[in-house]
């Protein structure tokens, strides 16, 4: 192990070393034109370099090195003080989580390299150390070699060889940044591992020449950021594009150094790491994998549908336990599970789980979908016992009602049944008979808003609504054919319903910021503009074919919890869906696929049979 924790941290520093000695030539060619300007000026003021066109030299010269010593110097103010990006995260004092803390400290022991200052969550399945003592970050490196110190634990070199007594007066060490799905989802053993090799390279971190490298390159990639920011004058985008190339430069000289810089350190890391629970470390990666799968599902399937609502879940890190034993269930990805739920969870290392789960759902709310970053009344906390009432069913009448407006704006009548005088009411079979009946169906729009008056004739006006629907959305209809679908009656309505669905969304009102201001959220919040959110977008926007077949589906699970006393569920793998008698309904998806593609309501008609679903019948809306 010794062997090749040396060639790992040998390989980091040779690299560190490269890094810097390109920033030595950059500032070499930075003071080569006033080394030249002063040895002209040396030369004249001695009498050993005169006449006409050493004078003329010395003066062109002279110019030309004030001039690139104020660039020199500009661009390195920039790269100083430019902030270097932040991973947004939800901080855990010590306080609130002693024996998490007490963990690191003794994995960091055992490793035989400084703990991290300090201990934050992320809203991932990931771990990583992040340095955090730029000025921007509110942390300070003053009194750093006393935090050197005590992290050391009095150890003479902190466990990297090579290095010198400066190492005690280098920077706070690295934060310790913790994906919140491990803590619910794994065993404090297998935490332990897994954190085993991101811990040990706080040792190589620690080196001077290595920080140094890093904080070189991330001044770079935070000037490059600088220059690129919109909204400058014409005279300030002037000066940072010359910021700007010669700060690429610089990053495009670094990158290869600096990644084999970066491959070493993790090599000495996962070296050193071998020697602690190396054996619960295999099991634990198993699990890091499907704690994956089943966050994903989570974020995509259950908790989008929330935020789309303006809800956000609460306990997401409790929601991916329970989609993560149902994945276990039904595809046996977790062998000895059983045996697992008899040791300790990683959360009980929290003083207050509930509380962090709360912050960590609230953060993955931002990252992956752009809410606020405080809860409101457009933006409130759900549990997952009011989820079916609160988002599912208010989700279905939400677009079944958003369905109904396109129909009365196209001017699609109610089937006119003298038998049945609620039939002018929202009834499914409005929107069956829409998609399959005769294009006599139509009259005049309702709406102007939303649809010009109808051409002659009634595949005219089909065709005039979908191209305004697309004139609205600022696109050629052939510039997205995924609008389109199977016949001109779905077209038509896709078009509109994207289109409606984009007005309100740009008719919604932008997210205030926290009341007490960002020096009260902290530094993580602090760093991060609300106009780059969200980060991390889960899915592209969706298709007209897809929002279709949303808002008819949607108005099918409507008449049945209207008609056949079907409930709204909750699936933690799949998200909202229709419980009937207690079970889960199967099979409509494709159905009302044939529907809105072919125009067949066959198949979607014998399901409506089966359960006993009266489409006829009006549906209550929200």
């Amino acid at each position: 192990m010794g062997m090749g924790v040396e060639a790992g941290a040998q390989t980091a520093r040779s690299r560190a070393l490269a890094v810097l000695r390109i920033r030595s030539r950059a500032l070499a060619v930075a003071l080569l034109p006033a080394a030249a300007a002063v040895v002209l000026l040396v030369g004249g003021s001695t009498g050993r370099i005169t006449g006409e066109p050493w004078g003329t030299a010395r003066w062109i010269v002279t110019v030309v090195a004030v001039v690139v010593l104020l660039a020199a110097a500009g661009i390195a103010l920039v790269v100083a003080r430019a902030r270097p990006a932040m991973s947004p995260t939800v901080p855990v004092s010590e306080a609130s989580a002693p024996d998490l803390y007490r963990m690191v400290r003794d994995l960091a022991d055992r490793l035989d390299v400084p703990a991290p200052s300090e201990i934050a969550l992320t809203p991932d399945c990931d771990s990583w150390l992040e340095d955090r003592t730029h000025r921007a970050h509110g942390r300070s490196s003053s009194g750093s070699g006393d935090a050197s110190d005590r992290a050391d634990g009095g150890r003479g070199g902190l466990g990297v060889p090579g290095l010198t007594n400066r190492v005690r007066r280098a920077p706070v060490a690295p934060v310790l940044v913790i994906g919140s799905p491990f803590l619910w989802w794994m065993r404090v053993g297998e935490l332990r591992a897994v954190l085993a090799p991101v811990v040990a390279g706080t040792g190589p971190s620690a080196h001077p020449d290595i920080a140094a490298a890093r904080r070189f390159v991330r001044g770079l990639d935070a000037a490059v950021a600088v220059s690129s920011a919109p909204g400058r004058g014409p005279l300030s985008r002037t000066v940072l594009a010359g910021v700007g190339w010669v700060t690429r430069l610089l990053l495009r000289s670094c990158r290869g150094h600096a990644a084999e810089m970066e491959r070493g350190v993790a090599s000495a890391a996962a070296e050193r790491a071998q020697a602690v629970d190396y054996g619960v470390r295999i099991v634990a990666q198993e699990q890091v994998g499907l704690a994956y799968a089943g966050w994903d599902r989570l974020l995509t399937r259950v908790a989008l549908p929330a935020w789309r609502m303006g809800r956000w879940p609460s306990r997401l890190d409790v929601g991916v336990v329970a989609a993560l034993t149902e994945l276990s269930r039904r595809d046996r990805l977790a062998e000895g599970f059983a045996s697992r739920l008899g040791e300790r969870p990683a959360c009980d290392l929290l003083e207050e789980p509930g509380t962090v789960d709360e912050a960590a759902s609230l953060l993955a709310a931002r990252l992956f979908h752009g809410g606020p970053a405080e809860a409101g009344p457009d933006w409130a906390p759900v549990d997952w016992q009011d989820y079916p009432d609160e988002v599912v069913d208010r989700k279905w009448r939400t677009d079944a009602a958003r369905l109904h407006r396109v129909l009365d704006a196209l001017g699609v009548r109610h089937p006119a049944d003298p038998a049945l005088p609620e039939a002018d009411g929202p009834t499914l079979a409005r929107v069956m008979d829409h998609l399959t009946a005769p294009t006599e169906h139509l009259s005049a729009p309702a709406d102007d808003r939303l649809a010009p008056a109808p051409a002659p004739g009634p595949d005219a006006a089909l065709a005039e609504h979908r191209t305004e629907a697309y004139g609205e959305m600022g696109i050629a209809e052939s510039d997205d054919p995924d609008l389109a679908v199977g016949n001109e009656r779905s077209a038509a309505l896709a078009a509109r319903l994207t289109a409606e669905l984009a007005r309100e969304e740009a008719s919604a009102p932008a997210p205030h910021p926290p009341a007490g201001g960002a020096e009260q959220q902290g530094p993580d919040h602090a760093l991060w503009d609300d106009g780059t959110l969200p980060l991390f977008p889960l899915q592209p926007p969706r298709t007209g074919r897809e929002l279709l077949a949303d808002h008819v589906t949607a108005m099918v699970c409507c008449a049945a919890m209207d008609t056949a006393g079907a409930t709204p569920g909750l699936d933690w793998l799949d998200g909202p869906s229709l419980l009937v008698a207690g079970e889960r309904a199967a099979d409509l998806g494709p159905r009302v696929l044939t529907l809105i593609e072919t125009g067949d309501p066959a198949p979607l008609r014998d399901w409506l049979r089966h359960l006993g679903v009266r489409p006829e019948k009006p549906v209550r809306l929200v």
